[in-house]
């Protein structure tokens, strides 16, 4: 069984946070500067255990190109996502590809080129 890592956006304040600790009983999240969250405050994202082409981790929320290396003319971006009957997907906006699809599969490619939250124009069009 893997560690389950999470990172955290700050709705508000537009921006990762570095927490040190979650607490889903009492609702709160804390940073390292001993400031305190409210879960309703941040987005907390998991990490899905992938590593991309540049060994990266692939967290939900992060966008990235997909290449498919046979009949493929175009790369294709999407955003990871976690679906509970289908596991993590990437999610093209009209299509998804399932986690067994992208992932275990040594003829297609993956690069994180950025994440949903700070690049929000890499998924125009999608």
């Amino acid at each position: 069984m893997r560690e389950i890592v999470l990172r955290a956006w700050d709705k508000n304040k537009k921006k990762y946070i570095d927490f040190i600790e979650i607490n889903f009983k009492q609702k709160y999240i804390r940073t390292r500067d001993e400031k305190m969250y409210c879960p309703t405050e941040v987005i907390l994202e998991q990490y899905t255990g992938l590593y991309d082409k540049n060994g990266q981790e692939i967290y939900e929320g992060d966008v990235v190109k997909l290449h498919v290396v046979i009949l493929s003319p175009d790369d294709k971006v999407g955003y990871i996502e976690y679906r509970p009957k289908f596991g993590y997907c990437i999610n093209f906006g009209k299509s998804i590809a399932r986690q067994e699809y992208w992932a275990a599969n040594d003829k297609h490619t993956i690069e994180v080129i950025g994440n949903i939250h700070e690049n929000p124009e890499l998924l125009e069009g999608k």
